[in-house]
């Protein structure tokens, strides 16, 4: 059985930084594609950013554009987490976040409140 828990959200003022993370039972997270979304009060999921399978050359990651520059995903395979890592936060960044692993595994989302 699969297990997603994020942890790591809280109250941070505008500029501030987090760091999320997401641990894995049941599946080994360098194995999948795993990706952090959010989701706003009133507003869809979005997604934010990705982390490829490891390959020969390693992962690749992506990003959303309102984050990109600000966040950074990366993963721990001997942890098996996948991390967070978010700088110069803004109140728009406001939101529960998830993860997700290869498009069908969620964890219950962690709270992020961005405001002074």
């Amino acid at each position: 059985q699969v297990h997603l828990v994020e942890s790591g959200g809280g109250l941070v003022q505008p500029g501030g930084s987090l760091r999320l993370s997401c641990l894995a039972s049941g599946l080994t997270f360098s194995t999948y594609s795993t990706k952090w979304y959010r989701q706003a009060p009133g507003k869809e999921r979005e997604w934010v950013a990705a982390i490829s399978p490891l390959g020969r050359a390693g992962s690749s990651a992506s990003y959303s554009d309102p984050v990109k520059g600000r966040f950074t995903i990366f993963r721990d395979n001997a942890k098996n987490m996948v991390y967070l890592q978010m700088n110069s936060l803004k109140p728009e960044d406001t939101a529960v976040y998830y993860c997700n692993a290869g498009g069908a595994y969620w964890g219950q989302g962690t709270q992020v409140t961005v405001s002074s």
